[in-house]
């Protein structure tokens, strides 16, 4: 079956596989942007308003929107990829299946929320037919790419060390892990696989070489319910007795003069400051962040060792004013800072200015966009022309987060989280 757009055009024609949040605002946006490269032409969304509204908004037929994955990859369909979006629990199915049918896949991070999930989807890519790329976008962005280009042209000589700092701010870390969908490990990952998986890719990239061992200490230390302030209800909105001192309170978060941000846009779909605060009186954004049910942990600190003999360390943690990443890395001959939020490297080599004094630094500004630093678009962009290269039949060698590189920073993930538990190092 064509679905309806006429003939083939240049763009991509792909189908997207789950429209919520990176469906729709993300990937749904690129493409109404950049209606050249991308186009969607059908879409599964057991959601019947998000379905009906992503159709709307790409003007898909009701013959190509589905309100189940299988659907629409066994629908005899003009689709040249497929990007799945599904929640973290729910990649397996869609991604196999995708693969086994030869099509083109964009994968959301992470691949899969368990070892076995992560390993079926891999031996799936081996047995078929299609290619798939792992939504690992920080590898995309400039800041990134801008580093690892110093480290690889031995700007600071022989990479030794990396520290990586994830900053989930306190609103950030409330909304997504306290009162959100990341809450919990059984209904979505556990956070250092969910947050920061592509953190884990990132030094895996730069450290140019597989873990060896890995060791990791954390715990759920704050959003607990005896650390609850006296008296505190389990609705903010019910009468908190420190709701002008508590930096979680439900409407410091989420009641602003614009209610289209995120993470406001998705604690309701009503507009309207009303329903907005409705939402809140007994919507799980509207929640006590010391009593909900989450148990993911609120910090954690992971130390990693490379077979290159790079040492890292990759913190990820709630209690931070930052909302993003900075990284520090040093060598033999010198040492780069890194605020990927603020495109900003600086670079400091040993030899430079005066003995015993600290080295004046090279600074280089990097483009920032939207979404992870811009790496979002710029990996949607890829996706998009790899597979219309790929109609041409052009070759496009592999994708820069291929699942073959991308499997090493969800087993270093996983050995984490062993670490962590059993309180013992890892080797792999």
């Amino acid at each position: 079956m064509r679905c309806p757009g006429g003939p083939r055009r240049p763009p991509a024609r792909l189908g997207v596989i789950g429209a919520g949040q990176r469906g729709a605002d993300v990937y749904g946006a690129f493409a109404l942007a950049h209606p050249d490269l991308v186009r969607f032409v059908a879409v599964a969304e057991p959601d019947a308003e998000r379905r009906t509204r992503f159709a709307r908004a790409h003007g898909i037929g009701r013959e190509c929107s589905f309100d189940d994955w299988p659907a629409l990859i066994v629908a005899d369909l003009d689709v040249e990829g497929v990007i799945v979006a599904t929640p973290d629990r729910a990649h397996v199915g869609p991604a196999t299946a995708a693969l086994e049918c030869g099509h083109a896949v964009l994968l959301e991070k992470p691949i899969g929320s368990a070892p076995e999930e992560v390993e079926a989807i891999a031996e799936a890519g081996r047995r078929g037919a299609g290619e798939l790329t792992v939504a690992h976008p920080l590898r995309y962005t400039a800041f990134f790419s801008t580093i690892a280009r110093l480290v690889a042209d031995g700007a600071i000589g022989q990479l030794v060390q990396i520290d990586h700092l994830e900053n989930v701010s306190w609103w950030h870390f409330a909304h997504s892990y306290v009162r959100g969908n990341w809450r919990r490990e059984d209904l979505a990952s556990p956070l250092i696989l969910a947050k920061a998986c592509h953190d884990l890719d990132v030094i895996r990239w730069l450290a140019a070489g597989t873990c060896r061992s890995v060791a990791s200490f954390g715990s759920l230390r704050h959003f607990r319910p005896e650390e609850a302030p006296a008296g505190a209800p389990a609705y903010c909105l019910d009468g908190c007795p420190v709701a002008s001192s508590c930096p979680f309170y439900a409407p410091r978060i989420y009641l602003g003069p614009d209610p289209s941000r995120w993470p406001v846009s998705v604690v309701t779909r009503e507009p309207g400051e009303a329903a907005l605060v409705e939402a809140l009186r007994r919507g799980p954004y509207g929640r006590c962040v010391y009593r909900c049910d989450n148990d993911v942990v609120d910090h954690q600190g992971t130390l990693l060792e490379f077979a290159t003999g790079v040492v890292a360390t990759l913190t990820v943690t709630a209690f931070t004013a930052e909302n993003g990443r900075t990284v520090k890395l040093m060598g033999t001959r010198g040492e780069i800072r890194g605020h990927m939020e603020r495109g900003r490297i600086e670079v400091r080599r040993f030899a430079d200015g005066a003995a015993m004094q600290p080295p004046p630094a090279q600074r280089i500004e990097v483009a920032v966009g939207d979404g992870h630093g811009g790496g979002d678009s710029r990996m949607i962009e890829a996706f998009a022309r790899r597979v219309i290269a790929a109609r041409a039949g052009r070759p496009a060698g592999e994708p820069a987060t291929s699942l073959a590189v991308s499997l090493d920073s969800h087993r270093m993930a996983f050995a984490a989280e062993r670490a962590r538990k059993e309180g013992v190092v890892v080797r792999l």
